[in-house]
């Protein structure tokens, strides 16, 4: 006998706050009358940390660090054991957002080694021969805003081949000077980094000028942390040889579940970084990095 069970949430864009409810239906479809053991939800917010491949084995005590760090956890029981008519059903159901004890909700995020996730999950009980039902549907949860003001804090770079650091072959680099700025390097997450570009001159014509969102993530303890740089958006923003003293808007919107504010606790950190990356003809790479930090208002 066919059934299905459903997850639904009263706000469309799923977001909610601490302080909080959670509040939805849960939505049962059968042709004919069900019996059933009981109907329970769970909700449940979890870090999970995984090590990158260079730092496994690395240190020892990292294994006790990375275990996934249990942020919120609730059980309600929705229906007793019983039947549910044919047709349509809706339960609906009312979750407070409040943690125990000290703990902090951190904002819903999606990496790569730092992962931050909140979850609903329905379970239906039935008897032997028929297969229990679950059903798990995620919600985002965003960090309260911070009170004070954010104040931009612009920044001015002038790209040359003698600012550049890491160049082994520094005397056969061709001659470049590349100017800009960005409007702040604290930025509000919902809000754009923007700034500007200028190729001042160049001896080897430009292939590309590039605009790289990238994530910083940090594991580990006191005995030491493991930190991969890892690539979330690439933006070309100019293509081909670009006229000389021309200014190129920067423009870029933070993904949404991708990043958060910028987040620091004992055992993870995340931050963010923008590079403005310029690649010449010759396939010569040039990359300037710009620490960014987030926040929500």
């Amino acid at each position: 006998m066919s059934v299905t069970l459903d997850i639904r949430l009263k706000r469309a864009n799923k977001v909610y706050r601490e302080g909080e409810t959670v509040a939805g239906v849960i939505v049962l479809v059968c042709k004919e009358a069900l019996q059933h053991h009981g109907i329970s939800l769970s909700m449940e917010g979890v870090v999970n940390l995984q090590l990158s491949s260079k730092s496994v084995g690395v240190f020892e005590a990292f294994y006790n660090s990375v275990k996934p760090i249990p942020l919120i956890s609730s059980n309600i029981e929705v229906a007793k054991a019983g039947k549910i008519p044919g047709g349509k059903t809706e339960i609906p159901f009312e979750f407070p957002l409040h943690t125990k004890g000290n703990k902090v909700l951190y904002e819903t995020y999606h990496g790569v080694f730092v992962n931050i996730q909140y979850s609903l999950r329905c379970d239906m009980k039935r008897s032997l021969l028929a297969k229990d039902l679950s059903r798990s549907c995620e919600f985002i949860v965003h960090c309260q805003p911070q009170k004070s003001k954010v104040v931009p804090t612009p920044v001015n770079f002038t790209i040359t081949p003698d600012t550049l650091q890491n160049s082994r072959e520094r005397s056969s680099l061709p001659k470049f000077l590349i100017r800009g700025h960005l409007d702040a390097t604290n930025c509000v997450i919902s809000q754009p980094l923007t700034g500007e570009v200028v190729v001042e001159n160049s001896d080897v014509p430009i292939k590309s000028i590039e605009l790289q969102l990238v994530r910083v993530e940090t594991c580990g303890c006191a005995e030491g942390y493991a930190r991969d740089a890892t690539e979330i958006q690439n933006i070309q923003i100019a293509e081909g040889d670009v006229c000389h003293g021309l200014s190129i808007p920067i423009y870029m919107i933070f993904p949404r579940l991708f990043t958060c504010p910028t987040l620091e606790t004992t055992n993870f950190k995340v931050e963010f970084e923008v590079n403005v990356v310029i690649v010449l003809q010759d396939d010569h790479l040039i990359t300037e990095i710009f620490p960014l930090k987030l926040c929500r208002l």
